[in-house]
């Protein structure tokens, strides 16, 4: 983990209002503002002794806020049902680490079943039951593999023909990418959302944000909101009856996403209700298109992660997967009551996987590793990771590339000891990657949200991941590198980006065949937005944010590894994960940030 900075200098610059000098956008929502005592932006939570401090754990997702609650709320946006396993990372009993099984081609038979009548959505079902039992038959179909070579990001999503937005911003960029190199690099603030209302002592979950050509979109308190990329205008509101619990980082073509919220808001009585509605939004229009829950009985499931595929929603949970029709809510497939492996979660994009978990005993636990159809569920191909490996993150669909905490062995709270390379048209094993924790940055939450990697990026058929931070050359500095892993061979390639004294440097996301990545400033400067050439590795600055203080305080609480970053068309959005209440009367928080190229 990183170690915490030292304080600045004591000729550290004064503190100065937030953006200035700037000429605010004429009239638009979230105009620049003067800062209120104490600095812009209080930071998020930051981590206890200064940022970049190692962190205790925190529940089931530490480390990631985008899938934990805050400490003041343990209970908080986790599924009402739970399962029997242990937290993870407490040491529950599991074989040693042992090399994957051989892929096994799946066996013709029962597989997912196809819903031409709805027949779990709002409605009562046969129970869906955990059966004690070794494995499923499955039905195949072919599939087409396209080369590998699509990209994906970390914070970022899989890289697509129509995955343009997303949590992983959009386009593509390099020498044959989107992003293109502005007249002036400097940039300055063009807008910031306060941080939304929230009762004393209490947090909400504000995870998902979006970009396309038209609209930044961001969750806030129970309601998505869609706000012009240039001035901040607020533009629609889709108003929600609880708090967004999950969101797809991928948006189709036509500017549609998927979300899973709550069907009411936290009580003190109640801190929970479930997340069980999961909808499609269309971000062109500002509308919720639907609204569907999946019953085991008359019970809701609470789901913990859904993505987007092709037009399809697929969303996962302890009690089994179910997947929709992104235009119309029709259910393509829902859990099976005799099936004893049950879809805990999916990874969209260009193509959709399944992680599939078979066995009722740790110790007998497995995962299947399915790349699917994603308009009728069948397998395509499949993969058995070894038996004991408890949780697994998706990180690329195309090339397929998963990473897991082989036996807790990472010790960092990343969740990636290891990197799995895997063949999408046979399933078999490419190669797998060592990725000890205190060597690398990158970080996963396989436990419930099967895609919420950050830090990372995959493209050109190699793996993009950052060093833990080190010592700089300068006094009390420290920086680090990316270095590039290939998916055929597992070596790494001798490619390293630097990130430069006092600055670390984080992948996003693919822009074509170059990487996108973000710098974290210096005590005395601003973050910056670097395209990283795939093949040369020479780093071509894109943004430079403002080094004066009130800015670089607002910047420095939203981060790679505790909020979302976006960047496209030259604008670089950061945002908040959770919302709560100031710790003081003078502070004020923001929900988001957003720069751009002067």
């Amino acid at each position: 983990m990183s170690q915490p900075p030292p304080p600045p200098p004591p000729n550290e610059p004064p503190k100065e209002g937030f953006g200035a000098p700037q000429e605010p956008p004429p009239g638009g929502f979230g105009a620049p503002q003067e800062p209120p005592p104490g600095g812009f932006g209080a930071p998020q939570a930051p981590p206890p002794g200064g940022f970049g401090a190692p962190q205790p754990p925190q529940g089931p997702g530490y480390g990631y806020p985008q899938t934990s609650p805050p400490p003041s709320q343990p209970g908080y946006g986790y599924p009402g049902q739970q399962s029997a396993q242990p937290p993870y990372g407490y040491g529950h009993p599991q074989q040693p680490p042992t090399y994957p099984m051989q892929p096994q081609a799946p066996q013709r038979g029962g597989g997912r079943r196809m819903s031409g009548q709805a027949v779990i959505i709002v409605a009562a079902v046969v129970a869906v039951a955990l059966i004690i039992g070794g494995g499923v038959l499955y039905a195949t179909s072919s599939g087409k593999d396209d080369g590998g070579n699509n990209s994906s990001g970390g914070t970022g999503g899989t890289g697509g023909k129509k995955d343009k937005g997303g949590t992983g911003g959009g386009g593509t960029t390099g020498s044959n990418g989107a992003e293109k190199v502005p007249a002036d690099t400097s940039s300055k603030v063009l807008f910031q959302v306060p941080a939304p209302s929230v009762a004393a002592g209490s947090s909400v979950t504000t995870v998902g944000s979006w970009l396309t050509g038209k609209v930044y979109a961001k969750s806030g308190n129970a309601e998505v909101d869609g706000y012009d990329p240039d001035s901040g205008a607020k533009l629609w509101t889709i108003k929600l009856p609880g708090p967004v619990c999950s969101a797809s980082r991928h948006v189709t073509d036509a500017g549609r996403t998927a979300i899973v919220y709550e069907p009411a808001m936290p009580t003190k009585s109640q801190p929970s209700h479930g997340c069980s509605e999961v909808a499609a939004l269309d971000l062109a229009a500002g509308k919720e298109l639907w609204a569907k829950s999946v019953k085991s009985g008359d019970q809701k499931i609470s789901l913990d992660n859904v993505t987007v595929s092709g037009d399809t929603v697929a969303t996962g949970s302890t009690s089994g997967g179910a997947a929709f029709d992104i235009s119309t809510g029709k259910a393509l497939w829902s859990p099976k009551p005799t099936d004893s492996c049950y879809d805990a979660g999916y990874a969209g994009g260009d193509k959709l996987v399944a992680v599939r978990k078979c066995g009722a005993y740790v110790s007998a636990r497995q995962l299947h590793i399915q790349t699917i159809d994603p308009k009728s569920g069948k397998v395509i191909s499949e993969y058995k990771m070894s038996p004991g490996i408890e949780y697994a993150s998706v990180v690329s669909t195309n090339p397929l590339v998963v990473a897991a905490d082989v036996g807790d062995s990472a010790g960092d709270g990343s969740g990636i000891s290891d990197f799995f390379s895997i063949d999408n048209r046979t399933g078999r094993l490419r190669i797998r990657i060592s990725a000890p924790g205190k060597t690398y940055a990158a970080k996963c939450d396989g436990i419930s949200k099967t895609e919420a990697c950050t830090m990372l990026a995959v493209g050109n058929d190699k793996l993009y991941i950052p060093t833990e931070e080190h010592d700089g050359t300068g006094q009390y500095s420290q920086t680090n590198e990316i270095v590039a892993f290939d998916l055929g061979t597992g070596k790494q390639t001798g490619q390293r980006a630097n990130a430069g004294d006092g600055y670390t440097i984080s992948p996003l996301r693919m822009d074509g065949t170059s990487i996108l990545a973000y710098k974290r400033p210096p005590y005395d400067k601003g973050g910056q937005i670097v395209s990283i050439d795939g093949t040369t590795f020479k780093e071509t600055k894109l943004l430079e944010n403002p080094a004066t203080r009130s800015v670089r305080d607002a910047e420095t609480s939203m981060l790679p590894d505790y909020a979302e970053i976006l960047y496209g068309g030259g604008r670089l959005y950061m945002s908040a994960v959770y919302a709560h209440k100031p710790t003081g009367a003078d502070d004020k928080e923001y929900l988001a940030i957003a720069f751009g190229a002067r």
